[in-house]
Parts: C-alpha cells; structure tokens; sequence
C-alpha cells in the first residue's frame, strides 16, 4: 500500500450511505480522470510524479474529510460529486476554452451530468436529498469557498499534489494535518476548516505557495497550453467533439490521438513534443490563476492583516 492510500485510509472509514454512490458509473468514470490534467503521460523531463491520483480519489477524500468535520449527508454527498464534471485532463480544457483564472469553464455541465444517471436520482430520492442540494455544492462552505480561504475541496489537493508533485509534505504529516482539523466561523460567519495547532497551518499555507509556483512555472504553462492545442487539434480535425472529453477516459482518449497519429503530421508532431520535450520552446505571459491562502488556525487567521493599512 502506498503512502497516498494509507493517507486516504486514514481520513475516516466511508460510511455505509455513501457506499452507493461510490459505485455509480458517472463516478467511477472519474478514475480514468488524472488529478494532475494528464500530465501522467507528459515527457518525464517535465514532471515526476510521486503517486498516481485520480479524480477518483481526490473526490472520495473531499467527501470523507466533509463527513468527518460534519457528518452531514447532503454536504458529503455534494463534495463527492463536485469534479463530477471533470473532463479528459480536467484544467487543460479550461485552458483550451480560454479560462485560466478561474479555471470553472467545464462546471457548467455539472447539472447535465448529475441528472443522466437515473441511479443516482433514485439513490438521493431514497436519501430524501433533492438533486439541488448536491449540483450547488458552492453552497457548504466546507466544501467550497473562496480564496485565501480553506475548504475539504482546497485542503484535499494540497495535501495530494503535496505529496505526488512538490514531495514535500509525508504520510505522518498529511494524517497529522488530518486529525488536527475543525471548524471556525470566520470573517463572513461560515463554517470554515481551521487547524488547531500553528505549526500545521503554515506547512499547509507553505505547500499550496509552493503549488502555486509550479503551476505559474513557464513549464507548466507550456505543457498545459500544449496539451490544450493537442485536444483543439483533435476537435477541429473531427477525431472527437467537445462533449466526448466528458464521456472518454484519458487512457480511451490517448487511444484516439495515437490511432490518429500516423495520418496527421501536425498531430504527431506535437503528440511527440508533449511526450519528449525536455524544455518549453517559447516563454508565456498569461495570467495564470493565483492560488492564494490564509488558513485560521485557533479561530484567527494565520496572516494577520496589518489595520493601519
């Protein structure tokens, strides 16, 4: 068992009610959906990932680090469901429709997804849950909120690329980070997820500023707008529309860009590049998101804003 697994396990054990969920077909399409936006299958001169990390996964323990600070059916069922809407390598398909700050374009479809899978809206009718109460998973702040602060979605990518991707954050310390959790009120009266102890509060504040360095990196950029003109490619030329990137796996959609390959000089030409390319080929200056963070530990903000300011 690697130590990502033992992490997940140590979360909380998943409750009986979710068990259902976890088996519909529209969440376990999610485990062929990489956490890191298909930069899996990129030149290994450009990443190394630690952990392999699905979709899957990364949804699983939002859902199970929701139940442990709530144990509320309808705010663990919506995280379970709030990357349902996920595509083939997640925010390069917000890159290729031009969001990169907010990076939320494939949300829309969220409703749409949700309400094809007639199981689940027996399973919620069974629940007493409205399918409202999991498409806005916006509105339980322990799931979701704004930057700086810190919610179950935020922490659980941290902690994840954390450990696959900035290798700077170890088992013993992502259960530490894990038992150390509560709730505070915060400055707009929410529930928000706070530490107990400082000293956890600034490595979690101190690995999402190193995430935040990767991911503004020119080398990040450059293989995330390449990976992103690979799948317009594939769109424009008719291999695929839009809405397969939401019904293939990645390892499904590779399948269609290699069967393509050998016809398509272009194609092959940037499908090599993504897979070989030891350096970025151009430099560029686009406003990347900015995943700023303040987390409260002991119901008070780490960073204290200065009053006279």
């Amino acid at each position: 068992m690697s130590a990502y697994n033992e992490y997940q396990n140590s979360i909380c054990s998943i409750p009986e009610f979710l068990n259902k969920y976890l088996e519909l077909d529209i969440m376990k399409k999610l485990k062929g959906r990489s956490l890191f936006c298909g930069m899996d299958y990129a030149s290994p001169y450009m990443y190394n990932f630690k952990y392999q990390i699905s979709r899957y996964d990364h949804s699983l323990n939002t859902a199970l680090i929701t139940w442990k600070l709530t144990e509320d059916k309808k705010q663990t069922i919506a995280a379970l469901f709030h990357d349902i809407s996920t595509p083939v390598f997640s925010h390069v398909i917000d890159y290729m429709n031009g969001d990169y700050v907010e990076q939320e374009s494939t949300e829309a479809k969220t409703r749409e997804l949700l309400l094809s899978s007639k199981k689940l809206l027996e399973y919620l009718q069974d629940d007493y849950i409205d399918i409202n109460d999991i498409v806005n998973f916006k509105q339980y702040s322990v799931v979701d909120l704004p930057r700086p602060s810190l919610c179950a979605d935020r922490l659980e990518n941290i902690i994840g690329v954390g450990m696959s991707w900035v290798k700077d954050m170890s088992l013993s310390q992502a259960i530490e980070i894990i038992d150390s959790l509560t709730l505070s009120k915060n400055e707009n009266n929410q529930y928000e997820i706070s530490f107990r102890h400082k000293y956890l509060g600034e490595l979690v504040k101190h690995i999402n500023d190193s995430i935040n360095e990767l991911t503004h990196s020119n080398t990040d950029t450059y293989m995330m707008i390449l990976l992103a003109d690979i799948v317009k490619k594939t769109i424009d030329e008719g291999y695929i529309i839009y809405d397969d990137l939401f019904r293939l796996t990645e390892e499904e959609y590779i399948k269609i860009i290699e069967a393509n390959v050998p016809f398509d000089y272009e194609l092959a030409d940037m499908w090599d590049t993504f897979k070989h390319v030891s350096e970025p080929s151009c430099k560029y200056d686009i406003k990347i998101k900015d995943m700023t963070l303040n987390p409260i530990v002991r119901d008070k903000r780490l960073v204290q804003k200065n009053k006279e300011q």
